[in-house]
């Protein structure tokens, strides 16, 4: 007689679990944009006009005049012929550009000093003009 070998009992499976009920997807309500408005229609646009401060015609010093000339001119103009006479001679520092080697004629408005800045520069120079 063969003995039978008997059944191991088969190791139960852990149960699948079951998905989970997906609830409805909640609508999508899509944001309302507020209405475009329109553009107010453009003035003309007016030309500034300057100020009277900087535009009232100043007389520079003896030591001013020999660097931009000695007639009145508005704070405005002193400021760009100063800046001419500053590239036309190369008096700006190579390494420091903000700073303003004086010569000879820009050492006296300068009050002396050998290097000043340029936000230096346009204080001095104010002492100069009346």
């Amino acid at each position: 007689m063969a003995t039978k070998k008997a059944k191991k009992p088969a190791a139960k499976k852990p149960a699948a679990k079951k998905p989970a009920a997906k609830k409805p997807a909640a609508k999508k309500v899509a944001a309302k944009k507020p209405a475009a408005k329109k553009a107010a229609p453009k003035k003309p646009a007016a030309k500034r006009k300057p100020n009277a401060a900087f535009m009232k015609p100043l007389t520079p010093s003896a030591a001013l005049a020999a660097v931009i000339g000695s007639a009145a001119q508005p704070r405005t103009e002193v400021t760009s012929k100063l800046w001419a006479y500053i590239k036309k001679n190369n008096l700006q520092d190579k390494v420091n550009r903000r700073n303003i080697n004086a010569d000879d004629k820009l050492r006296e408005v300068f009050g002396g000093k050998k290097t000043v800045s340029m936000f230096e520069m346009t204080k001095l120079v104010s002492k100069h003009l009346k």
